[in-house]
């Protein structure tokens, strides 16, 4: 029987913690900075309101940082991170909205504080949130040349293989151009973590699969995978209350998640398999569940089922 207490190098597929300790030496902690970017179907370029299920603030402010104002949020996560483990290493993390989808000047304003961080020892590694549609050359080059310091994460939203759910969520962008994305990073010499959302309207259990397929082809490093939540303020929670959407339960998201995991390649890194969204920023689902019940709920499907992560990839056997 699977336990809580279950080691996390015992599990049938790969997480983020073990992985981060036996690659880098130790812990390694996400320090959140928000740049105050913006995205191309917020501002018309694409869209107006952006995607369905993102709220007004896309896990940020909105509002543009200055140079300075980050560096005070990296310094401000670097002592949140030390008081949990002196012995750590930091993921500068720029999270919020499109993160390349700025001027060259200003992916520069942005990058500064952090490469001094780099400089004196306390970042270890950088995550870029943005779009695949959102990576003009100028910004892989920057980027690459960040990369020959420390490793460069490109965070890229996949969310579903399937074009017309994509179209129906206001993504804005195909799955193919995801896959163009990811291509592109991955010759610029940066590594890449794609994101999927599980349950999202008219994709179903199939387009699960579909998804952790193409992700498995485009080969991605890392994965973040979770349920689809609705959030106050955005489209999303609309549909939810005219009865439009439902939400998946967690013993059916646990099934659709294994199914997920299987299609995986075994070499492929699950940075997340669950949400968290603040409790009072969601209406919806309500799970009595912590992360790590979501994690041993997983390995006990898989290990009933006699599977593993790969086991059903069709990228690992071409």
């Amino acid at each position: 029987m699977i336990t809580s207490m279950t080691p996390a190098n015992s599990l049938p597929f790969r997480t983020f913690a073990p992985w981060l300790r036996e690659t880098f030496g130790r812990p390694m902690y996400r320090v959140a900075l928000d740049a105050g970017s913006t995205c191309p179907n917020r501002d018309g370029t694409r869209g107006f309101g952006g995607c369905v299920y993102c709220d007004v603030e896309g896990s940020g402010t909105g509002a543009l940082r200055t140079g300075e104002e980050i560096a005070r949020q990296l310094e401000v996560g670097l002592k949140r991170i030390a008081r949990r483990d002196d012995d750590c290493g930091c993921i500068a993390y720029l999270q919020s909205y499109s993160n390349t989808y700025v001027a060259a000047s200003r992916l520069d304003e942005v990058l500064a504080p952090i490469e001094i961080a780099i400089d004196e020892g306390k970042v270890g590694i950088v995550s870029v949130a943005t779009r695949p549609d959102t990576l003009p050359e100028w910004s892989l080059e920057r980027l690459s040349r960040l990369a020959e310091r420390v490793p460069v994460w490109v965070e890229l939203g996949l969310e579903s293989a399937n074009d017309k759910v994509l179209e129906d969520i206001k993504r804005y962008h195909t799955a193919a151009e995801f896959t163009e994305g990811v291509r592109r990073c991955h010759e610029a010499g940066l590594k890449t973590v794609g994101h999927a959302i599980l349950g999202l309207p008219g994709d179903g259990r199939e387009g699960a699969r579909k998804s952790a397929e193409l992700l498995a082809d485009a080969g991605c490093e890392g994965i973040k995978v979770h349920n689809l939540m609705v959030l106050k303020k955005t489209v999303l929670a609309n549909w939810w209350r005219e009865g439009k959407v439902e939400v998946l339960e967690p013993d059916t998201y646990v099934q659709w998640l294994a199914d997920f995991v299987e299609r995986l390649l075994p070499n492929q890194v699950l940075h997340r398999i669950t949400g968290d969204a603040p409790i009072e920023e969601r209406l919806a689902p309500h799970w009595d569940l912590y992360k790590n019940e979501i994690r041993e709920r997983l390995a006990a499907e898989l290990n009933s089922r006699g599977t593993k992560q790969g086991s059903l990839s069709l990228a690992a056997s071409q």
